[in-house]
């Protein structure tokens, strides 16, 4: 009994103590211990917890604007500046690009094909027009080299390939899982870069079999490509940097979830009005 009476004796002494050091009264501190968390602290976690959910589904590349986007097809109705102060409060951030040196990017032009697209990207109708590119990953096996091909209508992918070698047929396996895929009924513009395997003959004799027109940058001119070389910045930034594949087989299946699963289906992009490129076209369709 003696043992808890000063025990408890030596407790307030010390509440007093602490209380008398933060200038605080020690009825407040207990009134604080019995609920720590103010009204707007708590009116917050809901929220939060959702914020973060949405951000973790999202690959943890999503701002502020974009989640505030998904809240809002949840039917949260908080407003932008409040997500924004409860993202920088939960440490949630989008994922920050890579800026260009600065520099001259005239190019030449081209001595193949003409620019015929001449960086008009946005177009009015799905399958007038593609843009192609393809990119290196590393693995520790080894390069592997991913070819696209996107819409520039919904900037759907939809065609892809990736092969151990960076040779004609990765790029023709791309395009040909577009034109099979879409099925275009009229003469599409594919566009692409200055790089050997576009400018190849297999390459020219399938775009004329399978009434496809090619248009090409000019030399040394990544804007004239800008929405493929975009599409390649993000895979890099929200998936690829952040893993080390040992295989290109594991590298391939990651590609795929990161194409198929996300990009196309989920992925919010503000040109399409916070639709993902599935979406897009589902609702232009309707």
């Amino acid at each position: 009994m003696r043992y808890a009476f000063v025990a408890e004796h030596r407790h307030q002494f010390t509440v007093r103590a602490m209380c008398r050091c933060l200038r605080i009264r020690p009825s407040g501190f207990y009134a604080w211990l019995k609920n720590p968390l103010s009204k707007r602290a708590r009116e917050d976690a809901r929220p939060t917890a959702l914020l973060s959910k949405a951000w973790k589904e999202s690959g943890r590349v999503y701002g502020y604007r974009k989640l505030h986007d998904d809240l809002l097809d949840q039917g949260e109705t908080s407003c932008a500046n409040r997500i924004a102060r409860l993202a920088r409060l939960a440490g949630i951030k989008a994922q920050i690009g890579y800026k260009r040196r600065p520099g001259s990017y005239g190019g030449k032009p081209s001595v193949v094909v003409d620019n015929t697209l001449a960086r008009q990207f946005d177009v009015d109708a799905p399958d007038r027009a593609w843009v192609t590119d393809i990119t290196y990953i590393r693995t520790q096996e080894g390069f592997a080299y991913l070819a696209v091909v996107i819409d520039l209508f919904s900037r759907r992918v939809i065609g892809w390939s990736l092969q151990s070698r960076q040779t004609t047929d990765v790029v023709l396996q791309a395009l040909l899982m577009a034109v099979w895929r879409r099925k275009p009924k009229s003469r599409v513009l594919v566009h692409s870069d200055q790089g050997s395997q576009f400018t190849s003959m297999d390459w020219a004799v399938f775009l004329k079999h399978h009434n496809l027109e090619h248009s090409m940058s000019r030399r040394g001119n990544c804007h004239d490509n800008a929405v493929a070389e975009s599409f390649f910045n993000l895979l890099k930034r929200e998936r690829i940097r952040r893993r080390t594949y040992r295989t290109r087989q594991e590298a391939r299946q990651d590609v795929f979830d990161y194409i198929e699963m996300f990009y196309n289906s989920k992925r919010k992009h503000v040109r399409n009005g916070m639709l993902s490129p599935v979406e897009f076209e589902r609702q232009q369709e309707m």
